[in-house]
């Protein structure tokens, strides 16, 4: 393992909150120092077959340890899967069926292989020390949380406020991710900024039942392909990690030049200071953002389908939309100045079922909005199913709607 600081240096890197520095600090020196790797927990529930590349943000983080010879533990949270986090969410989520989880976690275990060493990384699922406990220990589990610190937390307080129903096993999903950190013996845990309440829950029981505390590593969510919302396969804003090369190099083109460095520090191998020395040639003009943007698209792709895929993706984006194969007297259109006016900073994204209507490529923006949900809308290459985008000003777009109509837009 590497000394402390360079250390401390990429566990950090792109962390939204690290619960405690100090005290992660003191875990790397005892574990320099004792020869024992720290043992890091990320924990996924398996409620859908497909892993995109927001779910990679914290494999990517597990990675990171991985490669400084830390143990990692990516646990799938069968059991845990079968009740729905209730994290962030106005209402209670429907269970998956136990044949649901068991296939969705199949799949898990063959795409983490595209980041993670399978050779050493420990596979669990937490229905191997869940599904025997007896209504006896469930209880006593339960005891050493009170309602009220559950009831503290966001989206089941606005829920209770509202009169809105939260059900009682809802209650018991905190308390069972954070024994599993017990059961682990987590050093570390990995989650999202919206897992906050969750990880630290953790962190009690494991006082609890005599362990030292986990440090909680923090990572901020993913804005999908359109810049606003987390990426999500129901918000169509996602790019899928088995998605084909050409899809997957396609739709990180799309993201916006101010979001591509995002992706970069979350996403990419690519040492800090070099990400840091391309965003100031692109903020100096000694580089174009396209061309950093093909460079991360690139990336991705080779990644999760290998070195030729993510050239030969290159090579066929280059040739669809740097050497002119797109008509050239397709109509050139000019956003209309009320969807203009959301250009930029931190607007909403333009309703694409308006912004069809308004240029003639859709009769109304029902049937706009109906034609983009129904996958015929590309924007610059990429099929687009999310009902907004967020455009950039001052930059062109084409515009393609089903197999033969193309429109310029101009912003």
């Amino acid at each position: 393992m590497t000394d402390v600081d360079a250390q401390i240096e990429l566990i950090t890197r792109g962390a939204a909150e690290v619960i405690s520095a100090a005290e992660l600090r003191k875990k790397l020196e005892r574990s320099v120092k004792e020869g024992r790797p720290l043992r890091v927990k990320a924990g996924f529930d398996p409620t859908a077959p497909d892993l995109h590349i927001g779910h990679t943000v914290l494999i990517q983080k597990m990675k990171q340890f991985q490669d400084l010879g830390h143990e990692v533990v990516f646990l799938i949270g069968d059991f845990t899967g079968m009740i729905g986090d209730p994290s962030g969410k106005s209402e209670t989520r429907p269970a998956l069926t136990p044949e649901q989880v068991k296939q969705n976690a199949l799949t898990y275990q063959e795409q983490i292989g595209k980041i993670l060493d399978l050779t050493k990384t420990k596979i669990e699922f937490n229905s191997r020390w869940m599904a025997p406990m007896s209504s006896t220990e469930m209880i006593q589990l339960a005891a050493r949380y009170t309602v009220a610190r559950i009831l503290e937390r966001e989206d089941f307080s606005k829920r209770f406020k509202e009169q809105r129903p939260i059900s009682v096993h809802e209650l018991f999903y905190p308390l069972i991710q954070g024994y599993d950190s017990v059961m682990l013996k987590a050093d570390v845990e990995l989650g999202g900024t919206d897992q906050k309440f969750n990880l630290l829950v953790g962190r009690e029981l494991q006082k609890e039942y005599g362990q030292e505390p986990q440090v909680v590593v923090m990572m901020p969510l993913l804005e999908g392909t359109d810049g606003v919302n987390k990426m999500s396969k129901s918000l169509g804003n996602y790019i899928g990690i088995n998605e084909p090369p050409d899809e997957i190099f396609g739709k990180t083109m799309s993201i916006s030049d101010s979001m591509m460095f995002k992706y970069y520090e979350l996403l990419s191998d690519m040492p800090t200071s070099e990400i840091d020395r391309m965003r100031e040639d692109v903020a100096g003009g000694k580089l174009h953002p396209m061309e950093a943007k093909k460079a991360l698209a690139r990336e991705l792709t080779v990644k999760y389908h290998g070195a030729e895929a993510g050239s030969g993706a290159r090579e066929a984006f280059d040739k669809r939309f740097s050497k002119g194969e797109i008509p050239a007297d397709i109509p050139v259109v000019v956003m209309p100045a009320e969807l203009a006016a959301k250009l930029g900073g931190d607007f909403d994204p333009v309703s694409l079922g308006k912004l069809l209507s308004a240029v003639g490529a859709a009769a109304s923006s029902a049937e706009g909005k109906r034609l983009v949900l129904q996958g015929a809308l590309h924007i610059d290459g990429v099929k687009v199913a999310a009902a907004g985008v967020r455009f950039e000003k001052d930059r062109e777009y084409v515009l393609k709607l089903g197999k033969l109509k193309y429109v310029r837009l101009k912003t």
